[in-house]
C-alpha cells in the first residue's frame, strides 16, 4: 500500500491511500499519525479501503496538495548507516573516520517536515545549504530492549527523505560535543510512505535497494543504491531502542545514500562531491546551494517505477 497526506487545514492532514499508478487518492479519514498508535486496526481499515480504491473509487491526484506522509511527528532519530558517506564526511570536515561497531545517530527536528513540492526558506546561503539524500522508516511502538530480529516487524513504513543541512554551521556545532540544533533544519518528505511488501524484492536485510537519482538544477548528480549500508533499518531501530520505549510514529533515517563506486554513481550530497574533489584536486571546486536553486529526488526501482514518488523543491530566502 501506498499513503500519503492531503493538506486539509489541520496540523496533520488527511490520511489518504493512493493508487499504485499514482493517479488518484481515496481519503480514509484520521490522519497517519493517530493511525500509527494501532497499526492491527489501521491496517484492517487499509485492506478495506484498498479494495474501494482499486473499485475506482477517489480524486485526481492532480487536484489535491500534498504534505509530507508525516507533516509532524513525536521523534526523528537519523542514522548515519552508509560507511562511504562517513568516510568523504571525514575528509570534508577535517576528522577521523568513525570507528566501532555502534552506528552513528542523533535526534533532529521532527514537529515539522515540508511536503514533496514546497519551497524551502533559509536565512542565509553562507550557511552552507546542502541536500541529503535518504530513506527513513516509520515504527509502530517499539518496547525498549527490542532486538534487531524483533525489530524487523515492528517497521510499518519506509519513506523517501530530503535531509537538509547548514554545512558552514556543522562543525562548530559538532566541536561542542553536543550534537546538531541550527545545522539540521526541518527535513523534507516524498509523497508516500509505502508498506515494506511495496517494494518487493527491493526490501531486503531491513535495506531499501532502489537507486535514488538526485538532480541539482536540473543536472544528475547521483544515484546511490540504498542496499550498501552497513547496518539496516531492523539494527538502527534495535539501537534506538536499546534505553528507550520509541512511540509509534517515530521516524528513523538511514543517513545520506552512498556507494563506494561513486565515480560512476555520483553523490547524493554536496558535501560529498566536494570530498571527492578535496581527493582528486586538492580543494572542493563546487559551491552549495544558492537561492533559486532546485533539487529533485526520485527513488526507482529496476522497472523505473517511483514507488515514494519525487520531492522537487526550491530554495527560497526566508
Amino acid at each position: 500500500m501506498r499513503l500519503a497526506t492531503l493538506r486539509d487545514g489541520t496540523p496533520d492532514g488527511a490520511l489518504a491511500l493512493v493508487s499504485a499508478d499514482g493517479t488518484r487518492a481515496l481519503r480514509v479519514g484520521g490522519n497517519l499519525l493517530t493511525a500509527m498508535a494501532d497499526w492491527p486496526a489501521t491496517e484492517a481499515m487499509l485492506a478495506a479501503a484498498q479494495a474501494r480504491l482499486e473499485a475506482g473509487e477517489g480524486e485526481s491526484t492532480d487536484d489535491v496538495d500534498f504534505a509530507a506522509p508525516l507533516p509532524r511527528t513525536w521523534q526523528w532519530l537519523d542514522g548515519s548507516a552508509f560507511t562511504t558517506h562517513g568516510d568523504l564526511m571525514a575528509v570534508a570536515f577535517k576528522h577521523d573516520p568513525h570507528e566501532g561497531d555502534r552506528p552513528l545517530m542523533y535526534q533532529g527536528l521532527s514537529d515539522r517536515f515540508y511536503g514533496p513540492a514546497d519551497p524551502v526558506p533559509f536565512p542565509a546561503m553562507e550557511h552552507g545549504i546542502d541536500f541529503e539524500g535518504e530513506f527513513g522508516v516509520v515504527v509502530d511502538g517499539v518496547p525498549m530492549g527490542t532486538s534487531a530480529a524483533e525489530a524487523l516487524g515492528h517497521i510499518r513504513l519506509i519513506v523517501q527523505i530530503n535531509d537538509w543541512s547548514l554545512r558552514a554551521i556543522a562543525p562548530i556545532e559538532m566541536k561542542t560535543g553536543f550534537g546538531w540544533v541550527q545545522a539540521k533544519p526541518a527535513c523534507s518528505m516524498a509523497p508516500f510512505a509505502v508498506t515494506p511488501d511495496e517494494l518487493g524484492e527491493a526490501w531486503q536485510d531491513g535495506r531499501v535497494g532502489l537507486d535514488l537519482i538526485i538532480d541539482w538544477n536540473g543536472r544528475e548528480v547521483g544515484r546511490a543504491n540504498g542496499a550498501a549500508m552497513a547496518f539496516g533499518f531492523h539494527e538502527l531501530v534495535a539501537h534506538a531502542a536499546l534505553t528507550r520505549d520509541l512511540v509509534a510514529g517515530t521516524v528513523i533515517g538511514s543517513g545520506t545514500v552512498s556507494n563506494a563506486n561513486y565515480a560512476e554513481v555520483g553523490s547524493s550530497c554536496i558535501s560529498e562531491i566536494r570530498a571527492i574533489e578535496i581527493i582528486a584536486q586538492g580543494a572542493p571546486q563546487t559551491p552549495f546551494m544558492a537561492f533559486g536553486d532546485t533539487v529533485r529526488m526520485t527513488a526507482v526501482d529496476a522497472a523505473g517505477r517511483a514507488p515514494f514518488g519525487q520531492i522537487d523543491q526550491e530554495v527560497v530566502k526566508a
